[in-house]
Formats: structure tokens, sequence, C-alpha cells
């Protein structure tokens, strides 16, 4: 069965998940975790691309994503290829770094923004990283320690989620460490990572609930909400593919007209489609 192509638009958010090629190591210790995150800070600062939640794990990392000038897809291709080739020189191997295809789940931001952050940003603990929350509030490989002020990253988006809670910031940083200390007992979000209907019907549950009551919706494996915004994302999916082959049926390459219109303006091809 052929891969669906991912769906994208300025503004959508995305959960991004990638991981080393046969779940093995893509950090090694702190140099490349450094390495990572100084290439990831500057794609995102450079494409204004929001970036709200993180966390690397040794054979995979976590990212919470929100589309800004470029594709994500652009996004992403930037920072695996570039880190990558720096991990092949620095431990003197060749091949694939990671698997084939990240994953990328556009997400409904108003139902699901806090629980992704907290579930990100718990990664570490899960996996045995560190032992506490408190730990977990000094460690610097996860966007946590951002919020609680104990790290410092300018391309981390920390205001977005702190206003959420309170206006000053110490009682915002208390808001937000006690919702994600609540989040421990809950342990792993399959309806987060999961797949298609499970994800859209928030998770096993809620979908066993649905078939008994006899109530369906759209699901889609490569989107997390409810079935509107299933249907929604879509929907405006298609109308601009529609849109796409409509001028080329007409004798128009748009990648050929982006191309051109960026070669005169002087910008980037991905720049043309930008909001505003």
């Amino acid at each position: 069965m052929p891969r669906k192509s991912r769906i994208d638009a300025p503004g959508a958010l995305h959960h991004i998940i990638a991981r080393g090629l046969d779940r093995q190591r893509i950090f090694e210790d702190d140099a490349d975790r450094h390495n990572f995150l100084s290439r990831l800070g500057k794609i995102v600062k450079e494409t204004d691309t929001r970036c709200y939640a993180w966390a690397l794990i040794p054979n995979h990392f976590h990212l919470l994503l929100k589309t800004g000038r470029a594709p994500i897809a652009n996004v992403m291709l930037r920072l695996l290829t570039g880190y990558a080739v720096t991990y092949n020189r620095r431990h003197r191997r060749h091949g694939h770094l990671f698997q084939n295809r990240y994953k990328s789940i556009l997400c409904q931001e108003d139902a699901y923004f806090m629980e992704l952050v907290r579930y990100l940003h718990l990664n570490p603990l899960r996996a045995r990283i560190v032992k506490s929350i408190k730990a977990l509030d000094e460690y610097p490989f996860s966007g946590h320690s951002a919020i609680m002020g104990k790290c410092k990253n300018k391309w981390q988006d920390v205001d977005s989620i702190l206003q959420l809670y309170a206006d000053k910031v110490p009682a915002a940083r208390r808001g937000y460490r006690g919702f994600v200390e609540k989040g421990i007992e809950i342990g792993r979000r399959h309806d987060l990572t999961g797949g298609g209907m499970v994800r859209s019907s928030g998770g096993w549950s809620g979908l066993r609930a649905m078939r008994r009551a006899k109530v369906f919706q759209k699901a889609d494996e490569r989107i997390l909400g409810d079935g509107d915004f299933v249907e929604q994302v879509l929907s405006s999916a298609q109308e601009r593919l529609n849109h796409k082959y409509a001028l080329q049926a007409a004798g128009y390459d748009i990648d050929k007209v982006v191309e051109k219109v960026a070669a005169v303006l002087n910008i980037k091809p991905s720049e043309v489609w930008a909001p505003g």
C-alpha cells in the first residue's frame, strides 16, 4: 500500500517522532545532543517555526512544532540530514541514521495542545532517564526545564504555555508543573501516538464507547483530533490538491511558477506560500 502524503499548512500543529534505524541510538553523548539542539534552534528561527515542546531520548526524539514560513517537511529534511551528516562524521560511520520516514501527526490544537506538551516532556521520566519530577525540572534535554526556568532556549516558545496558567511567571510555572506532575500516573497515551480511529476517538475507551453507541466518525492515522477536525483537514487538503491538478491540466506547473515568483522577489520558494 502506498504511503499517504503528509498534511501541512501554515499554523498547523505537528507532533513529530523520529527514531534511529533499527532502533539504534542517535545520541551517544551530550555533544551529540547539543549539536542537534543547535541545529534545531537555528532552523526554527530561520523558518519562523514555533517549537513548544521537545524531548531527546537515546534512540529517538519528539518535537511539538507549529508550521511557520516553511513546510514542516522542509524543516525536518534540513534537521535530519544535517544532523546525520555530522553524527556520521563524528562517530566514523556510514549509512542511514534515521528510519526512512519520521512520524508527523497533525493535531487539533485547542483539544490536545497541553496534553501533548505534558506527554512529550514526561518522556525522559517514562524512559527512566531521570528518576523524579524534580530531576526532570533540571534535565537539559527536554523542553520542560526551559519552561521551569532552569535552562534557556531562545528558540523555544515558553510564553505561549506559561500564559495559559497565570499572568505572573512564578505562579504560571507552579500551575504548569502541577499539570505535568498529574500526568505521571497516567502513563503512556497511545491515543497521542497511535493511529487512525483510536487516535481520533480519544483512545481505546473512547472508541469502544462510540461503537457501543453506534457512533461513527472520520479518522486518519496522520491526524489527532475529533471527527469534525479530521473531516475539515482532509477537505482542505483535497481542495489544495484539486487546485494543483487543475493548474497542471491547464498546462501550468505550479512548482515552476512558484520558483519563478521566488526568483523575481529574491526569496525562497517556501516563502511564497507564507501567510501575510
